[in-house]
Order: C-alpha cells, then structure tokens, then sequence
C-alpha cells in the first residue's frame, strides 16, 4: 500500500518505556481491544494466557497512563526511529485522515488516538502490559500500544508478513478506537458485566467489527493499494483466527473459548469492509440476529 509520508501535525505519538518488566507494578492484565492477544502469546512467548486474560471492565479505571514523551524528543524522530514505526506513523496519518469527515458527516465528536511505542513492557491507562500482548487499545486513555516487535513475530511464527499485514494490525486497533468515539464499546462492557455468559461471544463481535473497519480504511483508500495486497492481508487475518491459532498449539479448536473469532470470520469481515468501503457494513455485527 503506497502511503504518504505522514504529516507531524496531523497525528499524536509518544515513546513509551522499555524493558521486560512492568513499569509501575501490576499483574500485566490488559482490559483492551487486541488484534490478537492470549492465544498467540501462550503459541509464540510460551506464558500462561491465564495470567493475561484481563477483562473490558479494567478498562474503566484510572490506572495511571504510559510515560511520558521524552523530553526533547520530536515525533519525528519518535516515528522515525526504525521502518515499522514510520509504517505505523504513515498508517496513523491516513486512519485518521479517512475517519474525520465520516464522524462529521455523522455529527459525532472526533479525537484522533494517541499512538505509543514502547519495548518489552509498558504501562496504560488499562493497566501494565507486555510485548507478548501484543499490539491494543486502550479506552481508558484513547491509546494505541505497539512494541514494532511483534510485526517480526507475525512473520516469523505466524507466516504473516508485509506492510499490509502491519498496516491491518493498526487499522484494527483503529477499529477499536472508533468503537470507544461512537460509544459502542461502554455498551459492550455494560452487557458483559451484566450478563458474564455472553462475555466473549460480545468480544468476539467487537474484534470481527474491528476487523471490518480496518477493511473499509483500506476499501476508501483504493487507489493507494497495490497488487497482492488484499491477499496478504487475507492471509494474515486467517493466520490469527481463534481456531487456527488454537490448532498451531495443539489444541482442538473450541469456538466457546473464542474473542476474536474465527480464520474465516475474520476473513469475512476484512473482505466485507474492503470490498463495500462502507462503515454501514459493519453495524452488522451487532444487529439482532
């Protein structure tokens, strides 16, 4: 996907903290949206995705955020600082760039997402996390978390690799924001709260909507895509459904234990947003059935 250069002005970025502990303490519980985050950690880091499994309702408490900017530091040189994070700050730029009019055209409120790199482990506004979390969102903070690493992952463990694979990783995590600016994802935490039971067949559908947003980024900026692109990025979503990654670790696959559905749900819902261009497609996934 050929993406321009991003504009400084146009985007929010922040370097995060470093190393393989927890700044500021805490059980490296995460209650955030993931491209994919317990199953892949368990296959590629080998922990226990018991001890990460952190719940939407953390994500409504004001833990304190990740560290500041570094003095003196310019987010240029932030999203310069290797090839995945300038891909990262080029994708940021043009998510936000596609999203703003369709909030004003829908007379909703915008804020564009904070965007933090950070290595080994940081902490949000959602509590601490670590690199095999993998990339999120937080609401509680409107951030965006990325330690570049995990794109090396991707490719290396999973098969899914190329910059549209890691464009979809952040347009994903767009997804959420957009979720959290519309109000849908207070709405989801309030029904798994109420109802336990429903918890993650309701992540499920937040993660496949997500899903379908990154796909209508990339369906409104067609004119920047290149060839094999759409097939990259089929191939990545397929490489990260709950099935497929439970099969890679030996598991059976059991769709009750699935948050972020299905190789070919998340297929599905990459090709729906892509081909349609049109967020409208998405509300689907929470239409009564």
């Amino acid at each position: 996907m050929r993406l321009k250069r991003f504009n400084p002005n146009n985007i929010r970025v922040r370097q995060g903290g470093t190393g393989r502990g927890f700044p500021g303490g805490g059980g490296g519980k995460v209650g955030c949206g993931s491209l994919v985050v317990v199953v892949i950690a368990a296959l590629v880091f080998g922990v226990d995705p018991g001890q990460m499994l952190g719940t939407l309702d953390n994500a409504q408490q004001s833990a304190p955020s990740g560290q500041q900017q570094q003095t003196g530091v310019s987010t240029t040189e932030i999203c310069e600082q290797n090839a995945y994070s300038l891909e990262a700050c080029n994708a940021l730029d043009s998510l936000n760039q596609t999203w703003q009019p369709e909030f004003a055209r829908a007379g909703i409120a915008f804020q564009d997402p904070l965007l933090e790199f950070y290595q080994g482990g940081t902490r949000s506004g959602c509590g601490a996390a670590s690199s095999g979390s993998g990339p999120f969102y937080c609401p509680a903070d409107q951030g965006i978390y990325i330690d570049t690493s995990f794109y090396d992952t991707l490719a290396r463990q999973l098969g899914a690799g190329g910059d549209f694979t890691r464009y979809y990783v952040m347009a994903h995590e767009y997804g959420h924001h957009i979720q959290n600016l519309t109000g849908l994802a207070g709405q989801v935490r309030s029904a798994q709260s109420q109802n336990p039971g429903s918890a993650n067949q309701l992540q499920v559908r937040m993660e496949l909507q997500a899903d379908c947003y990154a796909g209508v980024w990339a369906g409104k900026n067609r004119n920047l895509i290149e060839p094999g692109d759409m097939e990259e990025g089929l191939r990545a979503a397929s490489a990260i459904g709950d099935d497929t990654l439970q099969q890679r670790a030996g598991q059976r696959a059991n769709p009750e234990s699935f948050t972020h559905g299905s190789s070919a749900q998340r297929m599905d819902a990459l090709r729906s947003g892509m081909e349609s261009a049109n967020d409208a497609v998405c509300d689907a996934y929470f239409q009564t059935r």
